[in-house]
């Protein structure tokens, strides 16, 4: 049994929207064009692209669980290991060409430090909701609080005058990974028997299978272009 359709469907659905708003979002933090402040904007779109990735994640898990159980800790550790060395590079790219913006912990250190958590909670199922709804809760609170140190940026506390251009920390988005593994066990059936036949619908599907390689390159592709047109980006 391999990959579900449905899960990389509808995150090919997704990759589409994120990838414009990167765009626009390193476009107005390097001053070439002006979004204004909009909550919707600012913090309601990027929860719902982010949290999209993050809940079929957990669903995706829950499945590759189900298909694999004997190797599926040793797998995920790797994957864990295998997306550090990305994220990593992620952050010394944008250190190098966009300083002021350089990503600490953005959507790819998340899913590299929740795929060595997800071996330990792939087998709970109430659990994961229930935990999964508090962490959420206590990671929107930490939202409207800034403190004066940086050592826990990773877990939610946002340092004062902290900008980057992606930050996805533990609280509260662990907690959406968790009620996607919660979702997976209780539709994994349903989710395995849907086909996508339409030719639009199978391109989705393939954005969806690549999504680690267009997040991976979409942004450097946009910030050396801009430096190919003559725009400063640090």
């Amino acid at each position: 049994m391999g990959r579900v359709q449905l899960i990389d469907f509808i995150r090919g659905m997704d990759i589409l929207p994120m990838v414009l708003y990167n765009y626009l979002v390193s476009l107005d933090f390097l001053g070439i064009i002006h979004i204004p402040p909009s909550f919707i904007f600012w913090f309601t779109l990027p929860c719902l692209i982010a949290g999209t990735f993050i809940l079929l994640s957990g669903i995706s898990a829950f499945l590759s669980y189900r298909r694999e159980k004997r190797h599926f800790m040793r797998r995920y550790f790797l994957r864990g290991f295998k997306l550090l060395i990305f994220a990593t590079l992620i952050t010394l790219f944008t250190y190098v060409f966009v300083r002021q913006g350089t990503i600490f912990f953005g959507i790819l250190h998340f899913f590299a430090f929740s795929s060595f958590l997800v071996p330990f909670l792939i087998k709970y199922r109430k659990f994961n909701l229930v935990a999964g709804l508090i962490i959420i809760t206590l990671g929107l609170c930490l939202q409207f609080t800034t403190i004066d140190f940086y050592q826990l940026l990773w877990l939610g506390f946002i340092p004062e005058n902290f900008t980057t251009l992606d930050y996805f920390p533990i609280l509260p988005w662990l907690g959406v990974l968790m009620i996607g593994i919660y979702i997976g066990k209780e539709t994994a059936n349903e989710i395995s028997k849907i086909k996508i036949k339409s030719r639009f619908g199978k391109i989705l599907t393939f954005l969806g299978r690549n999504s680690l390689t267009i997040y991976l390159i979409h942004l450097p592709i946009l910030i050396l272009l801009l430096i190919a047109l003559g725009f400063r980006t640090f």
